[in-house]
């Protein structure tokens, strides 16, 4: 016998109960379902939830039991608000939550996705909204058939170098990327499938029963053939991510220190993204 045991892993009843306020998780037969929301609705973007992402991502992939991951959002958006007081802590202490904010927290959420979760992921985009590279960037993506893919950073003033210039330049190539993150470009659910951005398009009611079946077709296999497929699967994004996401990242936080102001409040997010509610392609253009 050994001199020592094995650390307990965590169990789902616990983290269910801890992560309630920022995800809903269901789990059967080894398949998790995380829908992340705000208050029930769909996610505003906030320090806390911010940080909630990895820390649930990392809790997940440390439970042996879980198999397959659907991530998806709530409601009818997938994120375009903030929360009201969402930033607060930023304005108060601009130089402790550049770093701990826009450069720790946000390179720990993309790396867990990619680097802590050794099952495979079926992201779900349920509607228009930002920071979707944390679906795009699952091992397969489906999407609400009314939903848009944009980005809004640039518009706020702020460097889109959180990860979703990763995610862009990976699935898009180096000019649409470009174009996309520039000019905010607002990206139709069928352009983002002719692009290779998502796998389906669906109407939003079917999405979840979509994507448990594909879930139920991978857990077919092996468990270890599984975990395996998504190590090669899952290559190009560990390569990327190593090329270029810290740099991007520290360039972002540098920004937002250079301000000394948080550039996330609700009217300017609000205001921002209005184009997109508009139908339109972007905020300059008025056609």
């Amino acid at each position: 016998m050994s001199l020592q045991e094995f650390i307990p892993t965590p169990r789902f009843e616990d983290y269910r109960e801890n992560f309630r306020d920022f995800f809903r998780l269901e789990r059967h037969d080894g398949v998790v379902v995380a829908a992340a929301h705000t208050v029930g609705g769909p996610i505003q973007l906030s320090v806390q939830n911010h940080r909630a992402l990895g820390q649930m991502l990392k809790t997940l992939g440390a439970d042996p039991e879980n198999e397959v991951l659907i991530l998806t959002g709530s409601g009818e958006e997938f994120m375009m608000d903030s929360d009201p007081d969402g930033f607060a802590l930023e304005d108060q202490d601009m130089s402790y939550w550049a770093y701990e904010y826009a450069y720790k927290d946000g390179r720990i959420n993309v790396s867990s996705l990619i680097n802590d979760l050794e099952i495979p992921t079926i992201g779900i985009f349920n509607g228009p909204g930002f920071h979707s590279e944390i679906v795009l960037m699952c091992d397969i993506t489906l999407c609400a058939e009314d939903a848009t893919v944009f980005d809004l950073h640039f518009d706020i003033g702020s460097v889109p170098g959180d990860g979703i210039h990763s995610c862009f330049q990976e699935l898009l190539g180096v000019k649409r990327a470009a174009y996309a993150l520039l000019t905010g470009e607002a990206i139709t659910a069928q352009k983002a499938l002719e692009w290779g951005m998502v796998n389906e398009v669906l109407p939003r009611e079917q999405l979840l029963d979509r994507a448990a079946a594909i879930a139920g077709h991978i857990m077919s296999q092996p468990r270890i053939t599984r975990r395996l497929t998504t190590q090669v699967v899952r290559r190009p994004w560990k390569k990327r991510i190593v090329d270029d996401l810290d740099g991007g990242f520290g360039i972002q936080m540098f920004g937002h220190v250079s301000k000394q102001k948080s550039i996330h409040g609700r009217q300017a997010i609000s205001e921002t993204v209005q184009y997109v509610r508009d139908g339109r392609r972007n905020n300059f253009d008025k056609g």
